[in-house]
């Protein structure tokens, strides 16, 4: 090739390039995004009036996980049938901990469903002997 000719190719090249907005140079690595991850997430305090009475239920949550991985919005999305489940369901998610999902490497707000499954424990709690003496009482 004579180097007219290769220096005409290389014109040509780099206009085309130009023409369609790349420059030559490599893209920037856009980071893969990441999905919200539970970091602490402690269980409801269950109403011992409750358990006591073997009362357990499931309160679906609706979340709105920040930016900061902590929620900012916690609604009912499917109540128990227990007001005091949902209650304790909602103050517990509250306080919990999330690493906040990304997109194109920085921190995004994420809407979840969360169940909390209230389950009755299997052995009636010492507290539940106090309830029944003050109901007697």
């Amino acid at each position: 090739m004579k180097p007219l000719s290769l220096l005409a190719t290389s014109a040509l090249l780099t206009a085309t390039l130009a023409a369609c907005g790349g420059s030559g140079a490599p893209a920037a690595q856009v980071p893969p995004p990441t999905e919200l991850a539970a970091v602490d997430t402690p269980p409801p305090q269950y109403p011992i009036e409750l358990a006591c009475a073997g009362v357990g239920g499931v309160s679906t949550l609706k979340v709105v996980v920040g930016v900061e991985g902590v929620p900012t919005e916690v609604g009912v999305f499917k109540s128990s049938g227990q007001p005091a489940l949902d209650e304790a369901a909602q103050k517990a998610v509250h306080g919990w901990h999330f690493k906040a999902a990304t997109r194109n490497g920085q921190p995004v707000a994420q809407t979840i469903q969360v169940p909390v499954t209230f389950t009755p424990p299997q052995e009636r709690p010492n507290q539940c002997f106090a309830l029944d003496s003050q109901r007697q009482g």
